[in-house]
């Protein structure tokens, strides 16, 4: 079972939920609607926004609040039972309730965006530390290469890398130092366009000025946007490979 329908189907309950609770907890307020004033109900409702928002889906988040504002319109405001409203009051709490939804929404979607972010930092964090423990532990150059490799085809969410050593330079694009991408010497827009997929892009192995190799990306089968952070990433993890070779050659120069 994919990941991708697990999520699919999570969002189609949240989706279900924006639309059947709204009215059913009108539905049972409206026996008691001559009995408490319609802001406490709009503010019942403004939970259940919150509620429906901080899935971090946006659709669903929007027709919870048309919902909401729908069928509060219906069952507690005056005349009852129709989409006719007569009172100020709640015309200004029926628009209120689409705004508050739209914002607890957009506000939420921002909060997962966030966590995401801070969670892929962490990811990248521990590579570079678990490589930087690898140089120190003076294991094998050879695993280090296959550890790296790994952690830039994940970093850069490419198909695949392949260390090469020497220092021959080629007319390949190159992933640079500060993190720019270009082709010569044009600056790629990589967050625009993506990497390029009709060649490797070089990444240099490099220590202390000297190159000891470079590492060969692929991204051939589809379009991947690396931020300048990940690919800076990209490059600490090749320079740990660099350290690394200072003291001793790979087995195999093309691993």
């Amino acid at each position: 079972m994919s990941i991708n329908g697990d999520v699919e189907r999570y969002r189609n309950w949240v989706l279900a939920g924006s639309l059947l609770v709204p009215p059913a907890v009108c539905a049972l307020l409206a026996p008691f609607r001559d009995g408490f004033d319609n802001a406490n109900a709009a503010l019942l409702l403004v939970v259940v926004l919150v509620a429906v928002a901080s899935f971090g889906f946006r659709l669903p988040g929007v027709l919870a609040a048309v919902s909401s504002a729908v069928w509060f319109d219906f069952f507690l405001t005056t005349p009852y039972n129709t989409f006719t409203i007569n009172s100020r009051d709640d015309v200004e709490q029926t628009i209120l309730l689409l705004v508050i939804g739209g914002v607890v929404t957009e506000l939420a979607i921002w909060g997962r965006r966030q966590q995401a972010k801070a969670s892929r930092h962490r990811g990248y964090l521990d590579g570079v530390i678990t490589v930087s423990q690898a140089v120190a532990a003076g294991g094998s150059t050879d695993d280090l290469i296959e550890q790296v490799r790994a952690e830039l085809t994940a970093v850069l969410g490419i198909d695949g890398a392949k260390f090469v050593a020497g220092d021959k330079q080629t007319q390949a694009p190159r992933l640079n130092p500060d993190g720019s991408v270009t082709r010569g010497t044009h600056v790629l827009k990589v967050e625009r366009d993506g990497l390029p997929t009709n060649a490797e892009i070089e990444l240099t192995v490099q220590h202390a000025g000297e190159t000891r190799g470079r590492f060969l990306l692929t991204a051939a089968t589809r379009v991947t946007r690396p931020d300048l952070e990940q690919r800076l990433v990209a490059v600490a993890l090749a320079d740990q490979v660099g350290a690394a070779l200072t003291t001793q050659q790979p087995v195999d120069p093309h691993v």
